[in-house]
């Protein structure tokens, strides 16, 4: 039987973790003078609606009340610029499950980023961490070189520092989940990927 990681611990709460995790984010940036951006669950699929019409502030939408999802969606907000953050779905086009091997190459390579953020995410709230291909059909998993890619970018913010909203959201998750530092190179280890 394996050892179980003592760093990546349940917590248990009576509050589902997607619920805390999208208090969290929302005490971070739901601020009208601020970001004025909520993070809502309940969802079919992910998706990102800007302010408008009757919306007065923006949404980041995850599917259901799945907490994997919720930290991916919040990594794609804070990594996308002022100018994205205008756009439905930051203005990206999403090329669905079924991806050829070229395809998935390219998504692959455009997720690095915010799943590295996950990861930090998921390490602050005491998740585990999973690579996703988001590829079930095709019957892709993560490569090899994704995830050594993943784990790269990871110790690069550890390093030398994510931006503010990444900072201010892991560390807010940090607290909440009395975690340590997330942005400690050291609790990142690319066999945690495997």
């Amino acid at each position: 039987m394996p050892v179980r990681n003592p760093e990546i611990a349940s917590v248990s709460t009576t509050q589902p973790m997607a619920d805390r995790i999208a208090l969290v984010f929302d005490r971070c940036f739901a601020d009208p003078k601020g970001f004025n951006t909520r993070l809502c669950g309940g969802y079919f699929e992910p998706y990102y609606r800007p302010a408008g019409g009757s919306q007065r502030h923006h949404q980041v939408e995850f599917t259901r009340g799945y907490a994997a999802s919720a930290l991916h969606e919040a990594a794609h907000w804070c990594l996308a610029g002022e100018a994205r953050r205008r756009l439905p779905d930051y203005g990206y086009w999403y090329l669905p499950d079924g991806r050829s091997a070229e395809q998935q190459g390219a998504f692959e390579e455009v997720e690095v980023r915010p799943q590295a953020l996950e990861w930090i995410f998921a390490r602050a709230c005491g998740l585990r961490f999973r690579a996703s291909s988001d590829n079930l059909y095709s019957g892709l998993g993560p490569s090899d070189s994704f995830k050594m890619a993943i784990w790269a970018r990871v110790r690069e913010y550890c390093d030398k520092g994510a931006n503010a909203r990444a900072r201010a959201f892991a560390r807010a998750l940090a607290c909440e989940f009395g975690r340590p530092d997330p942005f400690s190179a050291g609790i990142y280890q690319l066999a945690d990927l495997s």
